[in-house]
């Protein structure tokens, strides 16, 4: 079994900075990736982004793209997200999650094997 916490969430102003970070309780072996995902109040999840520990591919949806970064420490078993740029839409939970056994990263949340529970970010004035 693999813990996933998420940390970094909090109250930012719109056009500010935030890193989530995504740590990982153990190695994971073999294939592997981490999504993040988010959840605003009334609607679905939606995958933000994700990054492969098998060669580093990385994806942003289009609502991100350019304005966070996806990265790893395999060192730490970590993740982060750096957001810069952020707007109010962008106000969700954000959950980390880990797909095993794929090449590539996916943000197809069904086929992730463990979560995080999630941290909230507030884009607000």
């Amino acid at each position: 079994q693999v813990q996933l916490v998420e940390s970094g969430g909090g109250l930012v102003q719109p056009g500010g900075s935030l890193r989530l970070s995504c740590a990982a309780s153990r190695l994971i072996s073999g294939y592997y990736g981490i999504a993040w995902f988010r959840q605003a109040p009334g609607k679905e999840r939606e995958g933000v982004s994700c990054i492969s520990f098998s060669d580093g591919t990385t994806y942003y949806a289009d609502s991100v793209k350019g304005r966070f970064t996806i990265s790893r420490d395999n060192a730490k078993n970590t993740v982060y997200l750096q957001m810069n740029s952020l707007e109010s839409e962008d106000t969700a939970v954000y959950y980390c999650a880990a797909v095993v056994g794929l090449r590539v990263c996916t943000v197809n949340m069904y086929r992730m094997n463990y979560w995080g529970k999630g941290t909230l970010v507030t884009v607000s004035s």
